[in-house]
């Protein structure tokens, strides 16, 4: 900490917490409030950092999530102990699998009732350690304001992901002086990256690709990437779905693989999205600080790993896109610009298709205009590839290599607190709307407005047609659920725009309309259950 730094008078460790996350850049922390951390929310009355209330403590995880990959800053979420915790802790995967800088902040039972039975004592840590980059419990009110830029900086170094502190009362209640922290204190320190041996990497190969992991999808990475994309001349490609190689935001990209001779991995994990490595004879480089996943690529490839470099993603990226030039292969080039476009020639004529029950592809057509300049959230099992493959738009946040569903409405409200002012269209399936519908509630009491279009063809319909293809329609069971469910009214119940869609030429109107409210809205549309797409051409 820099020396003459001005301390705080003895103050509670609630008070100094908040004046920490202030320091630190927070303006919005995502929260459920409970006994645990009631000197927080205490200490935050009257703070300029906005608390956004929230109905499940997993919601609150998934909207810092959203928050942070929006943003490029560290979201935040403060829940309860116990239960509380617990229910957060479920968030969390996604969040370490988009590799997405979170900082749970969980109340605790006091230090000096831990191992007497104390209210909700619970191992806390332990839960999340496995989940995060750190975890750990806070002992003293006078370091918090440092614990608070050690989180920072950790869920921000190398490659960015969660980090928890849980905070027992007495410790929050205590009173104590302490120095804040300096703004930079709360930043990684990278050290310069030389991107050249990356850059002789893709100018000595005949096809090269180079594809970049989830912790890119944010303003600086994107940036980066797209630098980058016009110095090479070359496509970079950013996966972040469970799909990976049959993503079908990226058409027919399984076959570039297959067809290139060397493959930049720019902070993406070699994983099963990428087959293990397996079904490319392609070389491989990593620009990858974790020694662990670094061991991983050794094993999976052998001798065909031929470089390795210590560098966190978007560090290796920035340097990267300033060094790099036009690579000579630009045949390459298009031919995986033309792979990754690929759409069947038969959607344009179901674009127009009117009647009932509504083509995922006809709903897709339906809601690009939509799109021009807007946030698209893309949630759910076969709706959510089906909007992944028929929607483009200038920001995405899609559930992500992890491949839980359920986050859709908890993303779409982070977007509009993030983007205020811009349209932010949410598309999931109606089981993925049942896991946090009460969300509504809080875009209404935040007037939080965004466009959530609910597919709803009565069925959990990715495991029904895993089930149908690999045991047979006679054999698929557990996956239906009740017919025509009005999800529409249940979000005028809780004070949001519902419209209810049964026919395509139907679609225009409704969204116009949710739109023109300028309030939380929900479309319910009565979509055909079909498999999500296959784009092999």
């Amino acid at each position: 900490m820099p020396d003459g730094q001005a301390t705080e008078a003895r103050l509670r460790g609630a008070d100094l917490l908040w004046r920490a996350l202030e320091a630190g850049g927070v303006t919005r922390v995502f929260s459920l409030s409970g006994n645990h951390i009631m000197p927080i929310y205490d200490a935050g009355f009257g703070s300029p950092i906005e608390i956004v209330h929230v109905r499940h403590e997993a919601a609150a995880v998934h909207m810092a999530d959203a928050w942070a990959r929006l943003t490029g800053q560290v979201g935040v979420a403060l829940v309860t102990g116990g239960q509380g915790h617990s229910n957060a802790v479920a968030a969390l995967p996604t969040a370490l699998a988009s590799e997405t800088a979170v900082l749970l902040l969980s109340g605790h039972a006091p230090l000096n009732e831990l191992g007497t039975g104390a209210f909700q004592e619970t191992p806390q840590v332990e839960m999340a350690a496995p989940l995060c980059k750190g975890a750990w419990l806070a002992r003293d009110a006078a370091g918090l304001p440092a614990e608070m830029a050690r989180a920072f900086r950790l869920a921000r170094s190398g490659r960015p992901g969660p980090v928890h502190v849980s905070l027992p009362t007495d410790v929050t209640e205590a009173h104590a002086s302490a120095a804040m922290p300096d703004p930079a204190d709360f930043l990684p320190v990278e050290e310069p990256v030389d991107a050249a041996p990356l850059a002789r990497f893709l100018v000595g190969a005949e096809r090269p690709l180079v594809l970049a992991g989830p912790s890119l999808n944010n303003p600086e990475g994107r940036a980066a990437l797209a630098r980058l994309e016009r110095g090479s001349g070359l496509p970079v490609l950013l996966m972040e779905s469970p799909r990976g190689l049959n993503d079908p935001s990226l058409g027919d990209f399984a076959t570039c693989l297959g067809e290139a001779d060397a493959v930049l991995l720019l902070g993406k994990q070699l994983d099963f999205t990428l087959r293990f490595g397996r079904g490319t004879k392609a070389r491989f480089a990593l620009a990858e600080p974790d020694s662990a996943l670094v061991a991983r690529a050794e094993r999976l490839l052998g001798d065909r790993l031929a470089l390795r470099l210590d560098a966190a993603p978007l560090a290796a990226a920035q340097a990267l896109a300033g060094v790099a030039t036009a690579h000579p292969a630009k045949e390459w080039a298009e031919s995986v610009w033309s792979a990754t476009a690929h759409r069947p020639a038969a959607w344009k004529d179901l674009a127009g298709r009117r009647g009932a029950p509504i083509h995922p592809a006809t709903l897709g057509a339906a809601l690009q205009p939509f799109l021009e300049d807007a946030v698209l959230v893309a949630d759910g099992g076969e709706i959510g590839q089906w909007m992944q493959a028929t929607l483009r738009a200038p920001e995405r946040i899609v559930n992500g290599v992890a491949g839980s569903i359920g986050a859709g409405l908890p993303f779409a409200l982070a977007s509009s607190a993030a983007r205020p002012g811009k349209r932010v269209l949410a598309v999931m399936g109606d089981g993925t709307a049942g896991f946090h519908i009460a969300e509504l509630d809080t875009a209404v009491r935040h007037n939080l407005p965004f466009v959530a279009v609910v597919g709803n063809d009565n069925k959990w319909n990715a495991e029904y047609q895993i089930q149908k293809r690999d045991y047979g329609a006679n054999r698929a069971h557990g996956c239906e659920l009740a017919p025509g469910t009005r999800y529409d009214l249940v979000a005028q119940g809780f004070g949001a725009h519902g419209e209810f869609v049964e026919r395509a030429e139907d679609l225009g109107p409704a969204l116009e309309r949710a739109f023109a409210s300028g309030r939380p809205a929900l479309v319910n549309v009565m979509i055909e259950g079909l498999p999500a797409p296959s784009l092999k051409r």
